[in-house]
């Protein structure tokens, strides 16, 4: 997939960027996914059931799809019928899921494929191609510790940089850097984990 070299190919390539239902950080992902488009020329939106059907004091869904389709020049992809194709068509180069909240973080531990975004995610990963995980969640030292723990051991698995996010008030919650998605997304394309992993507050 990465014979070819330079700026002119590295353009071509078709990115997914997949949001889960941690609402609170979605406003970082549009940003995250700014930068993302202003990367590669193709990107792909994918939401999950759960944010496409929810409106929260954040925003609405239909806005947060809006704005996505609107950033990629693309139509978001919201169900697991129109997820499933990324593999047998080998849709994408790289798929992103930011933010992945815990309840992903264990399907995908678990194998367990019941939403657009896990659907993607398994789509894509059968074809051999790398997936980055920006977490957010409020139990990443505790139950979702685990999860966590596993995914960092599966081949073409990458993780976008994450620490503590209130280490007082919510000392089990962990979220991944967003300004780090785009380094971290290159570093996967190359078959590399960016470094640090683990981020001090």
């Amino acid at each position: 997939m990465m014979a070819r070299k330079g700026r002119d190919f590295l353009n071509e390539l078709t990115i997914g960027f997949a949001v889960c239902g941690s609402f609170c950080t979605h406003a970082k992902a549009i940003a995250a996914l700014e930068q993302v488009r202003a990367h590669w020329e193709h990107v792909i939106p994918i939401v999950s059931e759960c944010t496409a059907d929810t409106d929260t004091r954040f925003g609405s869904a239909h806005d947060l799809m809006r704005e996505m389709e609107r950033i990629c020049d693309h139509r978001v992809i919201s169900s697991i019928q129109a997820a499933e194709p990324i593999g047998p068509q080998k849709l994408l180069d790289l798929l992103i899921i930011c933010p992945c909240t815990g309840n992903t973080l264990g399907k995908l531990a678990a194998g367990i494929t019941d939403t657009s975004v896990t659907m993607a995610a398994k789509a894509h990963l059968r074809n051999d191609r790398p997936l980055l995980i920006a977490p957010s969640t409020n139990d990443g030292l505790a139950a979702s510790a685990a999860n966590i723990g596993t995914l960092l051991t599966r081949k073409q698995v990458y993780f976008v940089p994450f620490g503590q996010d209130d280490p007082e008030k919510k000392p089990t919650s962990l979220i991944s850097d967003f300004s780090l998605v785009v380094p971290a997304a290159q570093a996967a394309l190359e078959g590399r984990q960016l470094q640090p992993l683990l981020l001090r507050q």
